[in-house]
């Protein structure tokens, strides 16, 4: 018998600057320090973001003379979805994840990868911007007019999917940067996002907040669950660990309900290394 395909996770959304590789990368690493193998493939061979961190976080490993949990990467080069396939089966043999981060732009490769998916992730900022990409709204009444061409897609995917293979793709809209929203305007997105996922067929979760830290540690590939390997952690920082702790739980991956382990603590012997 075949081993069991791993869990395909996958971060789509057309437009870029939603914190989508950032919000993948943390998902990657958070999964790995609960002992799940992780493999990631990045979809990107331009900007290469996702790959980019874990080399980051590789030579950080070498630097310090330290081990972090992490993810077998390959940025993909070809031409063919069947290629991209082939590069899948391959990283992903043995993992429990594979996690596909794609670029922020429309991609064939991305629109592939996302219909593939048995998680679908969408980062979005709260802005109608943003909320354009799957649902337009009325202009005077903020309620939804009608989906857009990419959550119709995802929709009729899901529903073809259900039908040949009797199993779907749990669809999960992520709202990031919450905190620098106008109030008035976070309500009506959050209110416009609930009758669009009745329509759509997406679960919503609260993502991660805009934050310095997340841009600053892209350098050194690592991530808020390596508290053991940060220093001194201010307050914001561990409210954002919390943020990360929630999005995974608001996954719900497979085995997916529990908080992420934080990684080592100040005086383990992997953060006095």
């Amino acid at each position: 018998m075949p081993d069991k395909a791993p869990h395909r996770i996958t971060f789509a959304n057309e437009k870029g600057g939603t914190g989508k590789s950032t919000t993948a990368v943390h998902v990657a690493v958070a999964l790995a320090y609960r002992g799940a193998k992780v493999a990631a493939v990045d979809l990107d061979p331009r900007q290469r973001t996702f790959a980019r961190y874990f080399e980051n976080r590789g030579e950080t490993e070498i630097r310090r003379g330290i081990r972090l949990p992490g993810a077998k990467v390959e940025t993909f080069t070809g031409s063919t979805v069947e290629e991209f396939e082939d590069v899948a089966r391959r990283i992903g043999e043995g993992a429990d994840f594979l996690i596909v981060d794609t670029p922020g732009r429309d991609d064939p490769f991305a629109r592939h990868a996302a219909t593939e998916a048995d998680t679908l992730v969408t980062p979005l900022n709260d802005s109608f911007v943003d909320f354009d990409l799957i649902g337009q709204v009325d202009a005077e009444t903020f309620k939804v007019r009608r989906l857009s061409f990419y959550a119709e897609l995802i929709w009729e995917t899901r529903k073809a999917r259900a039908l040949s293979r009797r199993q779907e793709i749990d669809w999960v809209v992520v709202r990031n940067r919450t905190g620098h929203v106008e109030a008035r305007n976070m309500l009506r997105i959050e209110k416009a996002l609930k009758e669009l996922s009745k329509r759509a067929g997406f679960r919503v979760a609260k993502g991660l907040s805009e934050r310095v830290i997340y841009r600053e540690l892209f350098p050194s590939g690592l991530t808020l669950l390596d508290k053991g390997h940060l220093g001194e952690l201010g307050t914001s920082h561990v409210v954002a660990r919390q943020e990360m702790r929630s999005l995974l739980a608001g996954l719900n991956l497979p085995h997916g309900d529990t908080a992420a382990n934080d990684g080592p603590a100040p005086g383990t012997k992997a953060a006095a290394a």
